[in-house]
C-alpha cells in the first residue's frame, strides 16, 4: 500500500551511507567512549548512580510497556490479521524453519543463556526476593523468576519489534528500517528529521546491546580460560579476547548472511543442543524432567503477578532493578538489533506463525535450557556436593557454568568445547549486530558496503572494551538500560502505526470481499473461451509477445481514460515492468501489474514423463496487484476483456478507499 523511496534522494544507488543517521550515530557512540575514557575511576560511581535513578524513577515504565507488547502481539496473531503474509501473498519462506530458529536462536539469546544458565537460578536460590534462602520454597522461587525473565515476555519485545520491520518493509515495500513503522502515522515525513532520529537511537541501542553481551561473553570466556588453563582473569586478558573474536566476527560479517551468519548459526545451535542432551543424560535426568513439568506450571500460574510485581509497597527496588528491570532494558536496547535480523530472515511467513514462532519455540527451548543447567545446580548445592557452585559465582558470576560442569563427567573437554560455543556466539552476535547497524545506517539497504560492516563490527568491540575497563559488567547494564528507556517510547509508537496500517489493510480486504464488480456489455468471456485457456499451454515468446502487445495497449487506454475524467488521480504507465498505477494523492495507489511467470504442466496434459524439466514447462500471464500475485492468468483475454478485468480490481480499490476514509 506504500510507495518505497529512497531517504535521500541525492544519493545515488551505489551511496554507502545515510548521512543523518551515521554521522550522528557514530558521534553519540565515539562522544561516550571518550567520556568513559577520561572520566576513568569515577565513570564506574557515575553508571551506577544512573542505573539507579532511571530503575527507581522509570521502572513502571518498562515493566508496563512489557506487558502491552505481549498483548497487543497475540491480539494481532491471534485474529483475522494473522492471515497476512509478511510479503505478497505469493511469497514462500526464504529459510527452512530450522535455519530460521537457529539464526534468531543466536542472535537472540546464545551468549545470555551460557552466561546465566547456571548463574541466575543458583543465584536466586541463595538470596531470593521473599523467600527464606536454600530451601525448597527459594528452589521453586528461583526457576519461576528464572522462566519469566527468559519467557514470553521478553521475547515479545523481540517480536513486536521484528513483526513491525517484517510487515511494512515486505508487505509495503518501505525501507528495512524503525523508521518505516511511523508510515502511516506521519507518512512521509519519516524521510525527514523525525525518521533520522528514531534510528539513530535504533543504531546507539544496538550497539550497545550489542556491547553489553559482548561483555558478557567474553568475561565467561576469560573465566573458562582461568578455569582450565590458569590465564589470569583481568580488565587486559578480556580486551586481548574482545580483539581476537572481534576480528573472527569482521570475517564473518564481510562474508555476508548465507555464507557466514547462516552456517555459523546452523553450528551454534547443534554444538548448544549437544551441551543441553549432554547435562540431561549425565546431570540429574529424571530431576530435570520432572522440574521442567512443574516449572513451566508456577511460570504459568504466576504469570500475570509477576509481569506486574514492582515491590511496591516495600519500596525497595535494589533487587528488581538488578535483575527484571535490566532484563527488560537489554532486550528492549536488542529489539532494534534482533527485530530487523529477523525481519530479514522470515518474509513469506504469516503474521500468525511469525509471533507464536517467536514467542512459543524460544522460550520453550530456554526453558528446557533453564531447567537442565539452573535444577541440576541447584540440586548440587542442596545435596553438599563439593566444591560448591555458589561460591565460585559469589567470587565471580561468570564462573558459574564451569563450576558447574566440573562436577559432570568429561568436565576438561565438555568446558573447553563450551568455552568455543560461547566464542561462536559472540561472533554470530557482533556480526548479526553488525548487519543490522549496517542496514539502519545506509538507509535501509539490504546489501550494505563490506567497509560499513568492518566499520560497525570493529566499533562494536572498541565500545565492548572501553566499558569494561571503565566500568565493567554495571557500565554495560547502565548503557544498556539507559538507551532502552527513549526507545521504549519509540516501539510503543511504532505499535500505533501498525495498527494503523493493518486497520487500512483490512478496509482493503473488506473493499475486494464486497466490492461489487463493473460490468461492461460484451465484454464477459464465453464458455469455450475460459476452456480453450484451460487446456492452453503457450510458450515464453507468444505470452511476452501478448503481453508487449495486448496488456500494454489495454492498460494505455486505461490510463489515458483516467487522467481525461478524473483531474484528482494521475496513471502511470510502468513500460518495463507492464503496469499501471493510480496515484491518489496522499491516499493508497492502485497498482494492476502483469506478470509472465513459469508453470509445470499438470502430469496428464504431458504424457513423457521422463523429458527435462524446462521442456514440460508452460506461462502465464498473471496478475498482481499492490498486495502480490492474484493468481490468476489474462493470456488470451482480447484488449475490452483485459479492460473489463483491470476496471474491476480498480473498482475494488475505490471500495477500500471508501471504507478506509470512514
Amino acid at each position: 500500500m506504500y510507495l518505497k523511496k529512497d531517504l535521500d534522494n541525492s544519493r545515488s544507488e551505489k551511496a554507502s551511507i545515510l548521512p543523518p543517521v551515521f554521522y550522528p550515530s557514530a558521534f553519540l557512540i565515539g562522544l561516550l567512549v571518550i567520556v568513559t575514557l577520561v572520566a576513568g575511576e569515577r565513570a564506574s560511581a557515575f553508571f551506577a548512580a544512573t542505573q539507579a535513578f532511571i530503575t527507581t524513577e522509570f521502572g513502571w515504565v518498562y515493566m508496563t510497556s512489557v506487558v502491552g507488547f505481549l498483548l497487543f502481539g497475540l491480539y494481532i496473531a491471534i485474529g483475522k490479521t494473522g492471515e497476512i503474509k509478511l510479503g505478497p501473498n505469493q511469497a514462500e519462506p526464504e529459510y527452512s524453519f530450522t535455519s530460521w530458529f537457529a539464526m534468531l536462536f543466536s542472535a537472540g539469546i546464545g551468549i545470555g543463556l551460557l552466561f546465566y544458565g547456571v548463574a541466575e537460578p543458583l543465584t536466586h536460590y541463595m538470596m531470593p526476593p521473599n523467600a527464606t534462602p536454600e530451601t525448597i520454597a527459594a528452589a521453586k522461587k528461583a526457576m519461576q523468576i528464572t522462566y519469566f525473565h527468559w519467557g514470553i515476555n521478553a521475547w515479545a519485545i523481540y517480536a513486536i519489534v521484528g513483526l513491525i520491520l517484517a510487515y511494512f518493509s515486505f508487505r509495503h515495500n518501505l525501507p528495512l528500517t524503525i523508521r518505516s513503522a511511523l508510515y502511516p502515522l506521519i507518512g512521509d515525513r519519516i524521510y525527514g528529521p523525525a525518521g533520522h532520529v528514531v534510528d539513530t537511537i535504533a543504531v546507539v541501542g544496538t550497539l550497545f546491546g550489542v556491547a553489553t553481551s559482548l561483555g558478557f561473553g567474553v568475561s565467561q570466556v576469560n573465566a573458562g580460560l582461568n578455569y582450565l588453563f590458569d590465564i589470569p582473569y583481568s580488565t587486559t586478558t578480556q580486551i586481548v579476547l574482545i580483539a581476537v573474536i572481534t576480528a573472527f566476527a569482521t570475517a564473518s560479517v564481510v562474508s555476508g548472511l548465507d555464507a557466514g551468519i547462516k552456517k555459523l548459526s546452523e553450528i551454534n545451535m547443534v554444538l548448544a543442543t549437544l551441551l543441553l542432551l549432554f547435562v540431561i543424560a549425565a546431570g540429574p535426568t529424571l530431576l530435570i524432567l520432572n522440574s521442567f513439568v512443574e516449572n513451566l506450571g508456577l511460570y504459568i500460574s504466576t504469570l500475570v503477578e509477576r509481569s506486574f510485581y514492582m515491590n511496591a509497597y516495600r519500596e525497595d527496588q535494589s533487587w528488581l532493578a538488578g535483575w527484571t528491570l535490566f532484563y527488560w532494558g537489554w532486550w528492549i536496547s536488542w529489539s532494534p538489533f534482533v527485530g530487523i535480523f529477523i525481519a530479514r530472515i522470515s518474509r513469506g511467513r504469516t503474521i500468525r506463525e511469525f509471533m507464536l514462532g517467536v514467542l512459543l519455540v524460544p522460550s520453550l527451548f530456554t526453558f528446557i535450557w533453564m531447567t537442565a543447567f539452573g535444577n541440576s545446580a541447584i540440586s548440587f548445592e542442596m545435596n553438599g556436593v563439593m566444591p560448591s557452585i555458589a561460591d565460585a559465582i559469589e567470587n565471580n558470576l561468570p564462573l558459574g557454568i564451569f563450576a558447574f560442569l566440573e562436577h559432570l563427567p568429561f568436565s576438561g573437554i565438555v568446558s573447553f568445547c563450551t568455552i568455543l560455543l560461547i566464542m561462536t556466539f559472540f561472533v554470530t552476535s557482533s556480526d548479526s549486530g553488525s548487519l543490522v547497524i549496517d542496514t539502519i545506517t545506509s538507509g535501509g539497504h539490504m546489501n550494505p558496503p563490506v567497509w560499513q560492516r568492518v566499520f560497525w563490527a570493529v566499533t562494536e568491540g572498541v565500545v565492548a572494551a572501553v566499558l569494561m575497563i571503565g566500568g565493567g559488567l554495571v557500565a554495560l547494564q547502565t548503557a544498556t538500560i539507559t538507551i532502552a528507556l527513549p526507545f521504549t517510547f519509540v516501539i510503543i509508537i511504532a505499535c500505533m502505526g501498525l495498527m494503523k496500517g493493518l486497520k487500512i489493510e483490512a478496509a482493503k480486504m473488506q473493499g475486494a470481499a464486497v466490492a461489487p464488480d463493473v460490468k461492461i456489455i460484451g465484454a464477459e468471456t464465453s464458455w469455450k473461451q475460459r476452456l480453450s485457456a484451460l487446456m492452453t499451454y503457450p510458450s515464453k515468446r507468444k505470452v511476452e509477445a501478448y503481453v508487449a502487445e495486448t496488456v500494454m495497449l489495454a492498460l494505455h487506454k486505461v490510463g489515458a481514460e483516467i487522467m481525461k475524467n478524473d483531474c484528482a488521480a494521475e496513471a502511470l504507465i510502468d513500460e518495463e515492468n507492464h503496469e499501471i498505477r493510480i496515484l491518489h494523492g496522499g491516499e493508497t495507489d492502485f497498482l494492476y501489474t502483469v506478470r509472465v511467470r513459469s508453470r509445470l504442466r499438470p502430469d496428464f496434459a504431458y504424457i513423457n514423463k521422463k523429458d527435462e524439466d524446462d521442456k514440460r514447462r508452460f506461462y502465464q500471464a498473471e496478475v498482481d496487484l499492490l498486495e502480490g500475485s492474484q493468481h490468476y492468468c489474462v493470456y488470451g483475454y482480447s484488449e475490452e476483456q483485459l479492460i473489463h478485468d483491470i476496471l474491476s480490481q480498480y473498482n475494488k480499490h475505490i471500495h477500500f478507499l471508501n471504507i478506509a476514509r470512514s
